[in-house]
């Protein structure tokens, strides 16, 4: 590891010892609770690293400070100083990302949708045929990929992402799990994983951006054609028997699921399980004018087995 990995795997081991939780929420509600007049300087840890509020030195102690600063994730913001990583809990796990607001276009995401993805990996990855060699495409801050390797601790895991930010933050996630190390693939597509692959896990960006942000930014069909994009690709590649295990979204129009329609054809040699999980996520997006026509983005899950 760099000196700069090292002192960031230290941070969260550093956390953990102090009990540290915090659930990451939505943007929206992020930003509701930063208006608050007692959420505009630090108190506590949670504050700091969950919050992302500025803060005083004593809140963290020379210790934190010292990784923070050894990890380059420290910025002074005024008479106060800031991190420029997030820590978010799930299950006994802790993940760094990007702070908040995720604005940078290399910006690294974890929120509900980390939550929602890894209760479907739960469900679907112990009943899958054969789970030999899993595959996490858009791996972000490495959730899903740690999830599998929990869920199947036989299978060869391998992490891709387009952005290298979410690479290194992933590798790092990853080493407090004390699992085998896994393959870190740069590149959004399978092209560079070298193996036969069983198992594709994705949870795709689904919402059109306009600042084109790599975790956010799913491309045309209202944020949908990432997600027929990366099926395409993951058709292509899986033997008989090999699956897709896919959690995204889907924007309805006029009732009618343009997703749905799209990934029949392309997965037209699987069988398909395609169900909402949740059937009204990000409604604050409706209120854009490229949105005008969308009734509600639906979040989804897919499950596709190759005849």
């Amino acid at each position: 590891m760099s000196q700069r990995a090292t002192a960031l795997a230290a941070l969260l081991e550093a956390l953990r010892v102090r009990d540290y939780h915090f659930i990451t929420p939505t943007p929206l509600t992020h930003a509701r609770v930063l208006a608050r007049a007692d959420k505009q300087v630090a108190g506590d840890l949670r504050d700091v690293f969950g919050w992302s509020l500025p803060f005083s030195p004593d809140v963290v102690g020379d210790s934190i400070l010292r990784l923070l600063r050894n990890g380059d994730v420290l910025e002074q913001r005024g008479e106060h100083l800031r991190s420029l990583v997030r820590v978010s809990s799930l299950g006994a796990d802790l993940f760094l990302h990007s702070a908040f607001p995720t604005t940078r276009s290399d910006a690294v995401f974890f929120g509900p949708d980390s939550y929602r993805f890894v209760r479907f990996l739960e469900e679907v990855l112990p009943v899958l045929p054969r789970a030999g060699h899993v595959v996490d495409v858009g791996t972000g801050s490495g959730v899903g990929a740690l999830a599998a390797a929990q869920l199947l601790p036989d299978a060869e895991i391998t992490l891709t992402d387009i952005n290298p930010a979410a690479l290194e933050l992933a590798a790092i996630n990853w080493a407090q799990s004390k699992l085998p190390a896994p393959h870190i693939v740069h590149g959004d597509t399978l092209a560079a994983v070298s193996n036969e692959i069983d198992v594709v896990i994705a949870n795709p960006p689904y919402i059109a951006d306009a600042t084109h942000r790599t975790y956010r930014d799913g491309g045309g069909m209202h944020g949908a054609a990432v997600s027929v994009r990366w099926a395409d690709d993951a058709a292509r590649r899986l033997p008989s028997g090999g699956a897709l295990a896919m959690y995204t979204g889907s924007a309805i129009v006029g009732g009618e699921d343009p997703l749905r329609e799209a990934l029949t054809e392309v997965l037209s040699d699987f069988d398909v399980r395609y169900e909402e999980i949740d059937p009204d996520v990000f409604g604050e997006e409706l209120d854009r004018e490229d949105y005008a026509d969308v009734e509600r983005i639906a979040a989804v899950g897919v499950v596709a087995v190759k005849r």
